[in-house]
């Protein structure tokens, strides 16, 4: 970011009292003015917006209210929080509590969050070092990984914080930022209960470990949702003001324009964009080949030689062939593209799962996890069959990672998008059971989803969307796809179902075939309508499935949204794509 500062015209020359008298009470003015508005525009803005809670809250006596007699700056940033009390007693007994700046406020909540997220991720690895039985071991293993990225994603919260002299915190993409990777940790976190309450009813589930890491992840939870919410409510509210913009800033609310015959988002550079794009292949730093004719005959031995943190790209061509291989590229490997001779013809092929004893989280035959990646022209299958039950074929919870052309096939749980920001374009989507799912804010473009026949009495779901927080800026977007069965389908199918309580799914301007069931959506527990804090939605979409005369009455659904509401969900809008998809040089549809 450009600084502000000024340089001074009188070079090294003698300082004259009287001016800087003058300009030290000019400063002092200022900064009164400012710490002024701060507290204006803050007071307004969180008082706007919390009003109605407030009133719940005090209507039904809540227990989560703060005292009055606490101090107002920090009870007002609080009350904002699903957790205000616990808000207030992490924060108030720090330096700097008593501060009427919100940003200031927001970096206290930053820190008891690392401090206990760091406590906290010690805990799994003592229990798995207890444990007897090797599914549970395997379960905490999950949360062992799961717990070291939500670290990682607090630390890089706070890293963008240390903005340099002039720099102002309060920018858009910052904002993005911090709720992406806040949103991530809380994903974390609830994976982590997730993957352990899949041994419930099971002979390897233990109760009491459990009950013990659950209250032992509370503080954990409700510190980091109550960060997210801060720089939701507040933080947010003062960047879309305009508040505290630096004179070099670009304006607010006028993002890059990215070239209008693009096809892929705006922060996909022009540099990735060629890479996507050329029809020619890029230069790769590594070649794999089963033929011999390459580096390497496997892909994991070309991952090893990806360095950590890379700013640059780096790049691995994998020739035509099936690889029977699981991939896993860790946290630390950042803007890796891996690339094939098309989606049918470089094949990544694994079959863990969940059967087998492996948590779902564990089965993904292709897992990233580090920042910035790009797949394009390759296939990536899990073959374990409908009756195996979970079985991911890709897991992604790389923040800006683009997929172009990309094959992904399975049954159940095909494609587990988990978090961070993601974009997928002209892919082909093949599954049964909630084949697209997880708590990533994605879209998807132009891509072909296929639904196909499950096991007997089973039903189909394409979508099973995990907003649990409802700061989390998350959820499913499909736009201009084409939804079609894949072979013979004859069993009962739907868009897809809430998995967590502010599920949000969204379908625009996309075909669907006659093979959808007329409600179009489905209950998560049979014959219990979902809570109204879920966001389903529809728009201009064709096709003889698209009929919503017959769909659910559900509270929180919407058969035709407006183009207001479904703008919200477009690459421009929902992920920020004009600012990291050219990058990764992939076309992309900004808008509606």
């Amino acid at each position: 970011m450009e600084s502000n500062s000024v340089n001074s015209s009188k070079g090294y020359g003698k300082v004259d009292e009287a001016e800087q008298a003058a300009a030290y009470k000019r400063k002092l003015r200022k900064r009164l003015i400012i710490v002024g508005i701060s507290i204006v525009l803050l007071l307004a803005i969180v008082i706007g917006a919390v009003t109605p809670a407030l009133i719940h809250r005090r209507t039904n006596s809540s227990p989560k209210t703060v005292p009055s007699t606490q101090p107002a700056s920090l009870k007002t940033v609080c009350s904002v929080t699903q957790y205000p009390r616990s808000c207030y007693s992490s924060i108030s007994s720090m330096a700097n509590s008593n501060t009427t700046d919100p940003e200031i406020l927001f970096k206290l909540s930053l820190q008891v969050a690392i401090d206990e997220v760091f406590k906290l991720s010690e805990y799994p690895k003592k229990l798995k070092a207890e444990a007897n039985d090797s599914q549970w071991k395997s379960a905490l293993e999950v949360c062992v990984d799961l717990f070291d990225d939500a670290l990682d994603q607090l630390n890089d919260s706070a890293t963008i914080l240390e903005v340099g002299k002039g720099e102002n915190l309060l920018t858009t993409s910052k904002i993005d930022d911090l709720r992406t990777w806040l949103s991530s940790t809380s994903t974390d976190l609830e994976t982590c209960v997730d993957t352990l309450l899949e041994l419930n009813e099971t002979e390897h589930f233990n109760a009491t470990v459990f009950k013990q890491l659950k209250a032992a992840m509370q503080n954990s939870t409700e510190f980091a949702s109550n960060s997210l919410a801060i720089v939701t409510k507040v933080l947010k509210s003062l960047t879309d003001t305009g508040f505290k913009i630096p004179i070099h800033r670009r304006l607010l609310g006028f993002p890059r324009k990215a070239d209008s015959d693009s096809e892929f988002p705006g922060w996909v550079s022009p540099t990735e964009r060629r890479l996507l794009q050329e029809e020619s292949k890029p230069i790769p730093n590594v070649v794999v080949a089963k033929d011999g004719s390459g580096q390497f005959l496997t892909i994991n031995e070309a991952v090893k030689l990806i360095g950590k943190k890379n700013q640059t790209r780096f790049v691995i061509y994998v020739k035509e062939g099936t690889y029977v291989e699981n991939v896993f590229l860790d946290k630390d490997k950042w803007n890796v593209m891996i690339y094939g001779d098309g989606k049918d013809k470089t094949i990544i092929s694994g079959s863990l799962n969940s059967v087998d004893g492996i948590r779902t989280f564990a089965t993904a035959t292709f897992a990233v996890a580090g920042k910035g990646f790009i797949a394009k022209d390759i296939g990536f299958v899990n073959t374990a069959g409908a009756e195996k039950h979970q079985a991911v074929a890709m897991r992604s919870k790389s923040d800006q990672s683009v997929f172009y052309r990309c094959k992904f096939d399975g049954f159940q749980d095909t494609l587990y998008p988990h978090c961070g920001r993601q974009f997928y374009r002209d892919c082909d989507i093949l599954g049964t059971i909630d084949f697209i799912f997880g708590n990533a804010a994605v879209v998807f473009q132009n891509c072909n989803i296929m639904p196909r026949q499950p096991l007997p009495n089973q039903y189909n779901t394409i979508t099973a969307q995990g907003k649990k927080d409802p700061n989390d800026n998350t959820g499913i977007s499909i736009q201009n796809c084409s939804i079609t069965a894949f072979g013979n389908l004859t069993a009962t199918t739907y868009l897809g179902r809430p998995w967590k309580d502010y599920s949000t799914t969204v379908i625009m301007q996309s075909s669907i075939g006659e093979f959808l069931n007329p409600v179009g959506w489905k209950e998560w527990v049979d014959n219990v309508e979902p809570p109204s804090s879920i966001f389903y939605g529809e728009y201009l979409n064709t096709g003889p499935g698209s009929n919503v005369d017959q769909r659910v009455k559900w509270a929180g659904y919407r058969p035709s949204l407006s183009d207001v509401e479904a703008g919200k969900f477009t690459v421009e809008t929902f992920i920020k794509g004009r600012d990291w998809l050219p990058d990764a040089t992939v076309s992309f549809e900004p808008t509606l």
